[in-house]
């Protein structure tokens, strides 16, 4: 069994400790770690890094890690560690990447890559140059509802695809009571906040993933909430967007629609979900779950507002059953990315692919600011 020093940044943050080191590195350490294709095992050995040693101290208590520092340049220094994970808030993340680019490891890391494109090219033209493995959390890809969606596109029940309609969102308390539930720094421009640079990364590797390259974006957004109660109860002006209404035009002619919200009240089966339509059919995606409509089993809707509609439409839909065991997708994701710096195995999340989010990002939030549609060149490396 070989152990490989994980240097985990910002992990005292909820998708740090919930996801990143309960559900992925605890859980792979909890199964005996990862076997290779060769029979050999690979041990995470995570060391948390952080600003509060109170803090770090109690986590890798809770969670039986052994290491813990407040010093990133003495975890970056060790050979030990072989791998440098980044879930710190947006604005710190690239000079943190950075500097575990110029130490030699390979980096796994949180979306988006950097605040800005530049920054993000920049980042991964460096860690290309660097020859060293890079990657950048797409969780949303291993989700179980959006698999079972992929499965459905793959077997052709729904055709040709027409257009994409997805809502997201949920209502983020103001606080102080009930708290909010996500941190105060989220609806600060200045710290990096704003729903459409946390969502619009996502919402570029599950369009292209699934449905095909995003040629073009429209948006608006709004600030609708203007004050909320911060982590110490003191109230605060909230200057990022926190609802946006995008449309993305695809190559092909596909039109995808999505509105993303943290200041709506849920009235859907899932936090997430997206209403396809095909030619041949239609598909509902959550985050679990997927249900489809083929034409053949499509009622005829007859649209008079004078009558109660005799058509229970929901019922209509059939259950995508789970042909394969369900794990978590940021567990999913991490093992992929311990296979490909040990296996080499492909890992198309890179550095490249995390800029192309930041850049869907830029462009809502130019299309916002200028009125009008901004296409979206393709990019590269060189």
């Amino acid at each position: 069994m070989r152990k490989v020093g994980i240097i985990m940044n910002g992990v005292t943050g909820r998708m740090g400790t919930n996801q990143h080191l309960a559900r992925s590195i605890a859980a792979i350490r909890r199964q005996g770690g990862l076997e290779l294709r060769d029979k050999s095992v690979v041990m995470p050995d995570p060391v948390l890094v952080g600003r509060s040693a109170a803090k770090l101290e109690k986590l890798a208590a809770d969670w039986g890690v052994e290491r813990w520092s407040t010093n990133l340049q003495e975890c970056l220094a060790d050979d030990a560690n072989l791998i440098y994970f980044d879930a710190q808030s947006t604005l710190l993340r690239a000079e943190a990447v950075r500097a575990a680019i110029r130490a030699g490891k390979h980096i796994y890391c949180e979306k988006p890559l950097a605040g800005t494109l530049d920054e993000s090219l920049d980042l991964a033209r460096e860690a290309a140059r660097a020859r060293i493995k890079n990657g950048v959390v797409q969780d949303k890809l291993f989700l179980p509802g959006l698999l079972k969606l992929k499965q459905v596109i793959a077997s052709g029940l729904l055709g040709r695809i027409l257009s994409v309609r997805g809502e997201f969102g949920y209502w983020v308390f103001e606080g102080p009571t009930p708290a909010a539930q996500r941190p105060s720094w989220n609806y600060r421009k200045d710290e990096g906040g704003g729903i459409i640079l946390d969502m619009f990364p996502h919402w570029q590797y599950v369009i292209e993933n699934i449905f095909g390259r995003i040629d073009s974006v429209s948006c608006t957004a709004r600030t609708t909430i203007p004050e909320r109660v911060d982590e110490s109860g003191k109230t605060y002006p909230c200057t990022a967007d926190d609802a946006a209404y995008a449309t993305f035009e695809l190559e092909g002619g596909v039109v995808v629609q999505i509105n993303s919200s943290w200041a709506t009240r849920v009235n859907r089966d899932e936090l997430v979900e997206f209403h396809v339509d095909g030619t041949g059919g239609s598909a509902v995606a959550g985050l679990r779950e997927c249900k489809v409509q083929p034409r053949v089993a499509t009622p005829k809707a007859v649209w008079n507002p004078d009558i109660s509609n005799p058509i229970a439409f929901r019922e209509a839909w059939q259950n995508v059953p789970s042909t394969s065991p369900e794990e978590n997708a940021f567990k999913i994701q991490w093992e992929m990315f311990l296979r490909h710096v040990f296996e080499d195995a492909p890992f198309p999340h890179s550095f490249l692919e995390a800029a192309k989010g930041v850049q869907l990002a830029e462009a809502g939030l130019q299309s916002w600011k200028e009125r009008h549609w901004v296409d979206l060149p393709e990019l590269k490396l060189n």
